[in-house]
């Protein structure tokens, strides 16, 4: 349970799974009252034991915490103590709160608010009824995650970083080159002698000239020889995410301490967040493959960044893989310009919609300039692997479960949807191609090649004898394969043998029963349906439907009988 510090007890230190600190203090909040018993839910949430381990989710939860207790305290009659809050008093915040914010807002401080008051010091002030209000069955509408890029503009960010990334390495190693060149000299000029200081304390000299402007330039300037700069962040963290194809605040947090296996493979340990309680780590192996490919491959890649700023990290003491230098005031000490962006902050004010515009990266149309976020490029890379798995979710989903892959990547991606219909349409098209061979087949073996459908009428149309379920039956004595009587398994057995006849009289049960067998497609598993029903439906599609005008199929459909029940007429529906 987290320390109080010295202070009094309506004071919450929190201290998060990353080592990230916050302090709450509750005597800050309106109804003095609550504060003890607000005090101990909050510790009891967020403390090492409660399901709020990120400086994020706990923020989270005490700007509920706080909202909710400085609305109360603005009542006409509020309730200054726990055991006075009446239902109501709830229900009229929410209401309130649905009418300024959007529902998936509203849902999210339900359950905060709800995770609050179910902790045992909270739920034992409270009255039963009011526990009984917030713990009703709430629905939250839930919306799709947000569309990824298309190939055209993914490849367009990608080859974009790539670029810049390769310019990176090639000036930091144009720097060490000239860098160890120097040891050769006896005497140094004053831009070598500026390289070697750099390389020794970290800092640039600074010389005051040509203006505060031009200084900070040519100091910048400098520092690239040798350092990852500012400008160097965000096409850094981009690639990485995109080739390790993780979250970029897990990119954020990547570690320095790997393990390299057999010069193959580089093994890390990740954070990745927002895995529940003690789930936070997770240990991947990233392939390195050769030298000219370190920028595709994952391993490679890391231990790229991981070289380029090994000279930062010696001056900052960071334990991640990130240190660069930053262009600050005149004389500050070296540790003040060599610092991991992201130690205190997994934010660090990133500038990807100016990096987009510096390349000049623009839609597929070309009209309107590219918004990069990391969002969505997560959202394409998810896409991107889900396609090479073939669809298949369970082999797709690394870092997240399948339901998470679908709901928050794949669901809303317009990319991902129109793969999902092309692959759907490729797969009916080979499934109908499958089931009309099986009834072609069916029907060359009792000698046919079509069937029989006289699209005039014919005197053979009445004649009960001759009529099956859908059909006409030339002979329902001598079935062509065997001369004998017909012995079918199923009625739907007539759409594939030579005796069968179609007339205008059978069209419109033709109708009603592809419209039982569309109805039974939502019923069955789709295997099972195309090799159960799919080549009848292929027979009436292919080889009766054709044969009728289309002011004959309508006119039939508008005096179609009721659907088929199926279940009477195939496969022997009473079984011993």
């Amino acid at each position: 349970m987290p320390v109080d510090s010295g202070q009094d007890d309506t004071v919450v230190v929190f201290v998060g799974e990353d080592q990230r600190e916050h302090l709450f203090d509750v005597s800050a909040l309106p109804l003095p009252d609550w504060h003890p018993v607000l005090a101990a839910g909050l510790r009891a949430l967020i403390g090492p034991g409660g399901s709020r381990r990120t400086a994020a989710s706990a923020k989270g939860t005490w700007s509920t915490m706080a909202r909710f207790i400085r609305a109360l305290a603005e009542l006409p009659d509020p309730p200054h103590h726990p055991r006075a809050l009446a239902p109501a008093q709830v229900e009229n915040y929410f209401a309130d709160q649905r009418r300024s914010i959007s529902a998936q807002s509203v849902g999210a401080e339900l359950l905060r608010l709800r995770g609050l008051f179910r902790t045992p010091a909270v739920q034992a002030e409270l009255e039963p009824a009011v526990l009984d209000q917030l713990n009703r069955r709430t629905t939250i509408p839930r919306t799709a995650g947000r569309s990824g890029y298309s190939d055209g503009e993914l490849t367009r960010i990608l080859r974009a970083a790539r670029q810049d990334v390769a310019q990176l390495r090639d000036r930091i190693d144009a720097g060490e080159h000239r860098l160890a060149a120097l040891a050769a000299l006896a005497a140094l000029d004053d831009e070598h002698a500026a390289l070697r200081q750099l390389a020794g304390t970290g800092t640039p000299v600074w010389i005051s000239r040509g203006g505060a402007s031009a200084e900070m330039r040519r100091r910048r300037e400098l520092a690239g020889l040798l350092f990852v700069t500012r400008a160097d962040l965000e096409p850094l963290l981009l690639l990485l995410a995109a080739v390790t194809q993780r979250n970029i605040e897990t990119i954020k947090e990547l570690p320095a301490d790997h393990r390299i296996i057999e010069d193959r493979a580089v093994e890390v340990q990740l954070t990745k967040r927002r895995r529940g309680r003690q789930r936070w780590h997770d240990t991947v192996t990233w392939e390195i493959g050769p030298r000219h490919r370190e920028l595709h491959t994952p391993g490679g890649l890391y231990l790229l960044a991981h070289r380029l700023m090994a000279r930062g990290r010696a001056l900052s003491g960071s334990t991640s893989i990130w240190s660069i230098w930053r262009n600050t005031l005149r004389n500050r000490a070296a540790d003040g310009e060599h610092a991991d962006p992201f130690a205190r902050t997994l934010d660090a004010s990133l500038k990807l919609p100016a990096w987009s515009a510096l390349h000049d990266l623009r839609t597929d149309n070309g009209t309107k300039p590219l918004k990069v976020e990391s969002g969505r490029l997560r959202t394409s890379m998810e896409v991107r692997r889900t396609r090479a798995a073939g669809g298949h979710l369970p082999s797709a989903a690394r870092s997240n479960s399948t339901a998470v892959l679908f709901a928050d990547y794949l669901r809303g991606d317009a990319t991902a949807i129109d793969w999902a219909h092309d692959v759907t349409a490729e797969a009916f098209i080979d499934a109908e191609h499958a089931a009309l061979q099986a009834h072609q087949r069916a029907l060359t073996a009792t000698g046919g090649t079509t069937l029989t459908v006289h699209p005039a009428h014919s005197p053979a149309d009445t004649d009960p004898a001759t009529e099956a379920a859908w059909n006409a039956c030339t002979d329902p004595h001598a079935h062509p394969s065997t001369g004998t009587a017909c012995r079918r398994v199923s009625a739907l057995d007539c759409f594939h043998c030579a005796n069968c006849v179609i007339t205008p009289t059978h069209l419109p049960a033709i109708l009603a029963l592809r419209h039982a067998l569309d109805q039974r497609r939502s019923l069955e598993k789709t295997d099972r349906w195309w090799t159960r029903y799919g080549p009848a439906w292929a027979a009436i599609q292919h080889h009766v439907l054709p044969k009728f005008t289309p002011a004959e199929v309508e006119h039939a459909r508008v005096g179609a009988a009721p659907p088929t029940w199926l279940d009477l007429v195939e496969d022997p529906w009473e079984h011993p």
